[in-house]
């Protein structure tokens, strides 16, 4: 039996983050079902630093996350983890009243964000069809992320700490006893810590469900992206295409950005699956081709790369941080959705300082996210 302080199950993301911040306090396990880490939802990301995408929590918890995105510790990555990108956020005429909800939503931790007319929200996007829009919301500050340097910086500094990743280490049982969690891996293997951190992703409620602790209403939902080599209704728009922000439905029905050279699009799905490898569905693929042609104008004639990721919700949209009511020693770290990576920082720091014993950040904290906010009794009462 190999033993540990903390054992983490899943190396995605959330998994890998809160390792790094954990291994400055004690030996720590991260156990990954597969052979890479990442596989699942952290290597299929829209990959969008937004300020003002989801629930007030996930969006001070992206706030929160600025300072080590733009300023990551020495030697964390050879590049800027950021880059510029900006969103617009557009509307119809029949949608203008949720331009304005969302304009009014995203000023409240972000002033940098501006509200557009239609000839505004033009000269950012001159693609989109002039008479399809007629308001918009713009972030100028919304960023790409270079996820694999995120992730693969965060496993760095797990191990230079001390903290060790076991991949091929699906789990198999899981059981209290003597004051430990024991695991057992699906190969025979056995680790041992006193706190257990649930970290698995789509698949959390269902290892919850090993160790005999009560679900929280996890449910994986499918996303679909397309990238593709646009055909231009106006062949001079070809020459800007790199320059464009993400534009995103108001209602997120759609959203297209550019992408190593190409365009990246989807119908911004949320169908409910059973934990997986996620594909994508035709229909859906269909969709997101249609759901840009409406609104912009080039055609998509081919699909260059198709896939489909998974983003786990609870009940509330809001990422579950916290230790388990009745299971000691059981600290759950799911539900991220979509805003997993965008947050990760802050919510890897957060729990951290949840699972010590420390509280809740101060700077957190001062954006107004309690520990009750994220904790797993909020979804059981």
């Amino acid at each position: 039996m190999e033993r540990a302080d903390f054992l983490v199950i899943g190396a995605g993301m959330a998994g890998a983050s809160v390792g790094c911040e954990l291994a400055a306090h004690g030996r720590v396990l991260v156990l990954e079902r597969e052979a890479q880490p990442g596989y699942h939802a952290t290597g299929r990301s829209a990959a969008l630093y937004t300020q003002t995408y989801g629930h007030a929590a996930v969006r001070a918890l992206t706030v929160a996350s600025w300072d080590f995105y733009t300023q990551p510790p020495a030697g964390f990555a050879e590049h800027p983890l950021l880059t510029p990108r900006g969103v617009l956020l557009v509307g119809r005429a029949d949608q203008l009243a949720a331009v304005d909800a969302a304009f009014s939503q995203g000023r409240r931790l972000t002033p940098t964000v501006e509200r557009f007319d239609a000839a505004r929200a033009l000269e950012r996007c001159p693609a989109l069809r002039a008479d399809y829009v007629a308001g918009a919301v713009w972030e100028p500050d919304a960023m790409d992320m270079d996820v694999h340097a995120i992730h693969h910086g965060c496993l760095r500094a797990l191990k230079a700490r001390g903290g060790t990743v076991v991949t091929d280490a699906g789990v198999g049982g899981v059981m209290r006893r003597d004051g430990l969690w024991v695991v057992e891996t699906a190969d025979g293997r056995t680790f041992a810590a006193p706190v257990l951190v649930n970290a698995a992703g789509a698949w959390a409620d269902a290892l919850a469900a090993l160790a005999g602790v009560r679900p929280v209403g996890l449910v994986p939902k499918r996303r679909t992206a397309v990238t593709f080599d646009p055909v231009f209704e106006d062949p001079d728009l070809a020459a800007g295409l790199g320059g464009w922000p993400m534009v995103i439905d108001v209602d997120e029905t759609f959203y297209f950005k550019p992408e190593g050279g190409r365009l990246l699009a989807s119908p911004a799905d949320e169908t409910p699956v059973e934990p997986c490898d996620a594909q994508p569905e035709e229909l859906d693929v269909a969709l997101a081709i249609d759901r840009v042609e409406q609104v912009a104008r080039f055609h998509v004639r081919r699909i260059s790369h198709r896939w489909a990721g998974l983003r786990s919700f609870v009940a509330d949209k809001v990422p579950v941080a916290g230790f388990d009511d009745r299971a000691e020693g059981f600290f759950w770290l799911a539900g991220q959705g979509g805003y997993g990576i965008q947050m990760a920082p802050a919510l890897a720091r957060t729990a951290a300082s949840l699972i010590t014993g420390a509280g809740v950040p101060a700077d957190v904290a001062g954006l107004g996210v309690t520990a009750a906010d994220l904790a797993p009794a909020r979804l059981r009462s």
